[in-house]
């Protein structure tokens, strides 16, 4: 298996190779973008990449930022990590993998389970449709924000108000 520091200077090596592939200027900014990005595992927005890349180069813009994520996501470099009602987030992880997501906090973590792979996709593609790549996204509460045991069987166990309707 290869270490994080290996897989992220494949990962390097392949930003330079698709970039002068594609006649794309392979610049310190982009370059120290992708590594924020490689070194984060909570699929980061814009402004947390922006906030991170920062510290490092001081005069990189949060416009630079957003156009070389979605660079790096038309480069298949990256993927946009989208669900209903969020911000978009990016995610260096180009793994099949799937994802929970918080309702309360925001939060997005990886699920890695072969069980969730869908092994004959014609039911989809029907109609002329190509299937390119598929996540399920898991919605609820994490374990930060979940109700306690004790309050949830509380509020489960509470009684209606017994005041008829409308009055």
């Amino acid at each position: 298996m290869e270490s994080p520091a290996q897989i992220s200077a494949a990962t390097l090596l392949r930003f330079d190779a698709a970039c002068r592939q594609r006649g794309i200027p392979v610049t310190v900014q982009r370059r120290a973008i992708l590594a924020a990005l490689l070194e984060r595992h909570d699929h980061p927005t814009v402004d947390q990449i922006y906030a991170d890349v920062k510290i490092r180069i001081p005069g990189v813009s949060r416009t630079t930022v957003y156009r070389t994520l979605e660079t790096l996501a038309d480069l298949r470099l990256a993927r946009r990590t989208n669900h209903f009602a969020a911000v978009a987030r990016f995610d260096g992880n180009l793994e099949q993998h799937h994802h929970r997501v918080c309702v309360q906090c925001g939060k997005v973590t990886d699920i890695k389970d072969s069980r969730l792979t869908i092994a004959d996709l014609t039911h989809v593609q029907r109609g002329g449709f190509v299937v390119q790549d598929y996540s399920v996204y898991f919605e609820g509460l994490c374990a930060n924000c979940k109700p306690s045991g004790r309050s949830a069987k509380r509020r489960k166990s509470k009684k209606p108000d017994a005041r008829p309707a409308g009055r």
